[in-house]
Formats: structure tokens, C-alpha cells, sequence
């Protein structure tokens, strides 16, 4: 079951199907194709970052540069979220409960420059990167989240901050998140880079917006 678990992360949606299957949400929860979280890692090992020096860097097309603690980002205007995640491979966690700060806001304290359109994101991890349009990020429901599961995130989750993009598949909400760069053109993240799309919306099949709010 563990070689089998371990096969669904490297070789994805069939084998974590088969591994649902077969062990349903109880044992196989704790397995890729339960109904649980699967934990992934680009790197085979997770960043251990402390509260305490914890910083988010937001720099490039802005008008003030930021270095954000976990207690500036909490002393930003809140917003909580409950909303599914959904993996491109096929598992999805329903309505789990999100809180954290609208990254419309973090944003707002930088101020944007007029050639603003885009964002590339960093990983404490040091590989894993991500993007989105000005438009994407300014969702209302794009967040720079510190709580999870009515809890503090924890480190195999992403903690102790990461993004959240509620209508996009979760490749896209980047755990460990460290640096916000605003810069005139998306570039491919480290999943883009490795065959997943850029623009990564999840379907109407999972009752969400697939398309950008205005």
C-alpha cells in the first residue's frame, strides 16, 4: 500500500484513482486518492522557516518594496475563504477553510507601477516558482494565506505562509511562499516549465468560477 501510495505521487492521476478505489477515504485518505491532502515536494524535503523570521519580499514595478513579517501581514485587513483545493491530478479536498490576507492587498500597500502586469512568485524551497496576471492576483479570493484547517499552516502544508488561488488547480498555490515579484510579463513556473498549463483554471465539473472576475 505504501509503494503503491508512493507511485501515485510520482506517476499521478491513474494510480491515485486505482488507490481511491481500492482503499476509499479511510486508510486510502492517507494515501494519493483518498479524499485527504496529498503532501508534495519539489525538492524531496521541506524548509523549516520560523515565525519569528519569517519575511515576504515584495519587490519589482512597485512603489514601495516590502519585507513583510508574519505579524505586518496579520496586522493587514483579514479575509477567510471556504473553499475546495484541487489537484491537477485528480484528488480534491473540499471546502477546507482558509484565512489569511488578500493579495490585492498586500499589493495595495506596495502600490503598482502603470507597466505593471504581472507577478512571479518564490519558494523558501529555493526551486519552486509561480505566476499570475495582475488580473488573476487581484481576485478576491487570491489570498497570501497563514491559516489552514482552522490552524496555523504547518510546515508539510506550506507554512508558515503560502498562496492560495481558490479557482486554480493547486500547483498553483505555492507553499513556502517567500517573494512577490510585480514585473511586466508572466513567466512559466516551475510546473509550467514541466508541461502544466499556465493559465490553470479549474473546470465548472467542480462547481467553480473557470473563468477571471472582472
Amino acid at each position: 500500500m505504501i509503494a503503491a501510495g508512493a507511485a501515485g505521487i510520482v506517476f499521478g492521476a491513474r494510480v491515485q484513482k486505482v488507490v481511491g478505489s481500492a482503499f476509499g477515504s479511510g486508510l486510502g485518505g492517507l494515501l494519493p486518492g483518498g479524499d485527504r491532502f496529498r503532501i508534495y515536494t519539489v525538492t524531496s524535503s521541506f524548509p523549516e522557516i520560523s515565525n519569528s523570521g519569517y519575511r515576504l519580499r515584495v519587490t519589482g514595478l512597485v512603489d514601495r518594496p516590502l519585507n513583510l513579517t508574519l505579524d505586518d501581514l496579520k496586522s493587514m485587513p483579514k479575509t477567510k475563504l471556504v473553499k475546495d483545493f484541487q489537484c491537477v491530478t485528480g484528488w480534491r479536498v473540499p471546502q477546507v477553510h482558509w484565512e489569511g490576507v488578500r493579495l490585492s492587498e498586500v499589493l495595495a500597500s506596495a502600490g503598482l507601477k502603470s507597466s505593471a502586469a504581472a507577478l512571479t512568485f518564490g519558494s523558501y524551497d529555493g526551486l519552486d516558482t509561480e505566476s499570475l496576471t495582475l488580473d488573476q492576483a487581484q481576485r478576491p479570493d487570491v489570498v497570501v494565506a497563514y491559516r489552514m484547517l482552522d490552524a496555523p499552516i504547518t510546515t508539510d502544508h506550506g507554512g508558515p505562509v503560502r498562496l492560495y488561488v481558490a479557482p486554480m488547480y493547486g500547483y498553483k498555490s505555492l507553499k513556502w511562499l517567500s517573494s512577490i515579484q510585480v514585473v511586466e510579463n508572466a513567466a512559466p513556473g516551475y510546473w509550467e516549465q514541466n508541461g502544466y498549463s499556465t493559465d490553470a483554471w479549474v473546470g465548472a465539473s467542480n462547481q467553480r468560477d473557470d473563468k477571471p472576475i472582472s
